[in-house]
C-alpha cells in the first residue's frame, strides 16, 4: 500500500499529490553545480528561488558525494557551509519544510535545534551509531537512503556489485536501516525511504530499481526518488552535461510517481512541478 503521509516534528505531510524537494547544495564541488550557490547569499538565493518554482520543501547540504573525488569535510565545517543558511531561510521563508542532507549526528542535531525538520542521511544511519537517536529526540522526520560503502566512494562503482535480484538487496538492506531507526525510537510514520539511485549502483541497476519500483513503495513507507541530472540519465540519453539533463530527469521521475514514489528531490524544480502534476493529474483519472 503506498503511503499517504509523512510526519515530521509536528507536522504531517500529506502525499496526495507529487513533493518536490528542491535541492540546495552549499559546496564548491557538487557534482553538478558545486560552488553556485557555495555562499550564505547565493545558497538562500537559490532556495527562496526553488520555493518560487514550486518546491514543497528544501534539501540543504554542505558535503558533497560526487561520483569523482568526493571528500570528507568536518562537522565544523559543513555546519559553517549550512547553519547560516538555515538560520536565514527560517526568518525568510518561516513555512517552508527544511531537510539537511547529513550523515552526522552532531551535525544533524544542530540544524534540528535551528528549525529543520527532516534528516536526509545517505548513509541510511550507517556511518554514526549516534545519528538515529538524535533523530529519535528531535521527532524528526528521516529520509533513508540505500548506499553503500562511506562519503568518498558511495557514488562510485566500488560498491555496485548484485546478484541476480538487484532490488531484494536494496530492499534489505533497507530494512536494515529502518531497523536502526525504530530501535532508536524513530516511529515508522516519519521514516521515508530513498533506493539511491546511482549511489553504489551502474545504470543498469539503476534502471532496474525504477523498472521495479513498485516493490518499495508496496512496502508502505513515503518513497523519495533522487534522479536528478543521474549519470544514468546521461547515458540513456546521450547528455554528458548534467544540467541538460532535466528532459530525463522528468521522465525518470513520472515514471517512479506512477509506481507509487511521491517524493522527488531535484535540481529543477519548475519543470518537475509542471510535469509532476500532469501526469499525477493523469494518472488520478486513471485509477478511478
Amino acid at each position: 500500500m503506498v503511503a499517504r503521509a509523512w510526519q515530521l516534528r509536528g507536522r504531517a505531510i500529506a502525499l496526495d499529490r507529487p513533493v518536490v524537494l528542491g535541492i540546495v547544495n552549499v559546496t564548491p564541488d557538487s557534482f553538478s553545480d558545486g560552488g553556485n550557490f557555495f555562499s550564505v547569499p547565493a545558497a538562500v538565493n537559490h532556495a527562496l528561488g526553488l520555493l518560487e518554482e514550486g518546491a514543497d520543501m528544501l534539501d540543504i547540504g554542505g558535503e558533497s558525494t560526487r561520483p569523482q573525488g568526493a571528500t570528507a569535510v568536518s562537522a565544523d565545517e559543513e555546519l559553517r557551509r549550512i547553519l547560516p543558511v538555515v538560520e536565514r531561510l527560517t526568518v525568510l521563508a518561516p513555512q517552508a519544510v527544511l531537510s539537511v542532507d547529513t550523515v552526522k549526528s552532531r551535525v544533524a542535531e544542530e540544524v534540528l535545534g535551528a528549525g529543520v525538520d527532516v534528516v536526509n542521511d545517505v548513509s541510511g544511519l550507517r556511518l554514526d551509531p549516534a545519528m538515529a537517536a538524535v533523530c529519535a529526540r528531535a521527532g524528526a522526520g528521516v529520509i533513508l537512503m540505500h548506499s553503500r560503502g562511506n562519503v568518498s566512494d558511495m557514488a562510485t562503482y566500488q560498491h555496485a556489485r548484485y546478484g541476480d535480484d538487484v532490488m531484494a538487496e536494496i530492499i534489505a538492506e533497507l530494512d536494515e536501516s529502518v531497523h536502526r531507526a525504530e530501535m532508536a525510537g524513530v516511529p515508522r510514520g516519519n521514516i521515508a525511504l530513498d533506493p539511491g539511485l546511482g549511489f553504489a549502483k551502474r545504470s543498469e541497476h539503476s534502471v532496474t530499481v525504477l523498472a521495479e519500483l513498485h516493490r518499495l513503495t508496496e512496502r508502505g513507507y513515503p518513497v523519495v526518488i533522487g534522479a536528478s541530472r543521474k549519470r544514468f540519465i546521461g547515458e540513456l540519453s546521450c547528455v554528458t552535461e548534467p544540467a541538460e539533463r532535466v528532459d530525463g530527469t522528468t521522465a525518470a521521475n513520472v515514471v517512479a510517481l506512477l509506481a507509487g514514489a511521491r517524493i522527488f528531490r531535484v535540481h529543477d524544480a519548475r519543470p518537475a512541478r509542471r510535469a509532476l502534476d500532469v501526469a499525477w493529474g493523469i494518472n488520478q483519472r486513471m485509477t478511478r
